[in-house]
């Protein structure tokens, strides 16, 4: 299916119940019956009683929200304070259960990995430490310890005390304090997560029903979620979910099961033991990219 003609079949399954009139004049079909929405294979036709989309904004109709996540996911715009659920792991990690996880929250849970020694901060070392052991360069980890460290360490800090921690440390405790602008709202503002907003990732941008974003999918994401006025948000929000992809992606995409692990920690765990056994293969390192220049040179 091409790209246009799955844009107009988006477009027809969001019609949002309107009057069945048409929606020429916006440059959009006409809306389809409900009865023909409510087949949507995924579940994300406009089947719930009031519009979600209107033809004077495309976006709306082009961008569908997971409107039957509640099927498998009890009240999902309602926050998780220590689980990351989605519609195919509606419990959660079990690691979130344990002891030592269950009583902070995911966001606390997705930044345990730099805090080895569980002292409630994370220093430009732990940060340097943490992205070698999965598998990063010396020059990347040497940049992410500087970026993340002196980024939110004060923001972090703010919530004890406002004088400047010297030692750049992310403080746990205030970890809710980063949180940036122009992110997809997975985290709430006090670092529970939203099944919702996570639901939604897959519905507006997994164009092609993949279970996973490629990344271009991811990009495209990232430009949607850009707010105004918003350069330092619009950075951490590439730095962070460019990182994820050169450390999860499988042929060129995410899957959404190592995206939700990613955001409760635990898939950090998994590839540090995978790595020292030699058996972490995805991800995108200096080596694909150098297989990647050489088949091109081939050729050409």
């Amino acid at each position: 299916m091409g790209n246009q003609a799955k844009s107009t079949a988006r477009r027809r399954r969001s019609s949002g119940g309107g009057n069945g009139g048409s929606d020429k004049s916006y440059g959009l079909p006409p809306s389809p019956p409900a009865s023909e929405s409510a087949r949507d294979p995924r579940g994300y036709g406009p089947d719930v009683g009031f519009a979600i989309a209107v033809p004077g904004c495309s976006a709306t109709s082009e961008r569908l929200q997971a409107v039957h996540a509640e099927a498998r996911i009890p009240k999902p715009a309602i926050a998780r304070a220590n689980v990351a659920v989605s519609t195919e792991v509606p419990e959660g990690s079990a690691e979130s259960r344990e002891e030592g996880r269950k009583d902070l929250t995911v966001l606390q849970q997705h930044v345990l990995f730099w805090d080895r020694d569980r002292d409630g901060h994370i220093s430009p070392w732990d940060t340097y430490r943490g992205f070698r052991d999965l598998g990063f360069s010396v020059l990347f980890s040497l940049l992410s310890a500087i970026i993340i460290n002196v980024s939110f360490s004060y923001p972090t800090r703010l919530v004890f005390t406002v004088i400047p921690d010297p030692l750049f440390r992310v403080f746990v405790g205030g970890i809710h304090k980063a949180k940036h602008g122009s992110d997809s709202g997975t985290y709430d503002l006090e670092g529970r997560f939203v099944p919702q907003k996570f639901e939604d990732m897959f519905s507006k941008w997994d164009k092609d029903d993949t279970g996973s974003l490629s990344a271009r999918e991811l990009w495209d994401m990232l430009a949607g979620h850009r707010l105004a006025v918003d350069p330092f948000g619009w950075s951490a929000a590439m730095f962070e979910f460019g990182t994820t992809w050169l450390l999860v992606q499988e042929n060129g995409s995410v899957s959404k099961e190592d995206l939700r692990r990613t955001y409760d920690g635990t898939i950090f765990w998994k590839i540090k033991e995978a790595r020292e056994r030699g058996e972490w293969h995805k991800g995108y390192g200096f080596r694909d990219l150098v297989a990647s220049v050489k088949r091109k040179i081939k050729i050409w």
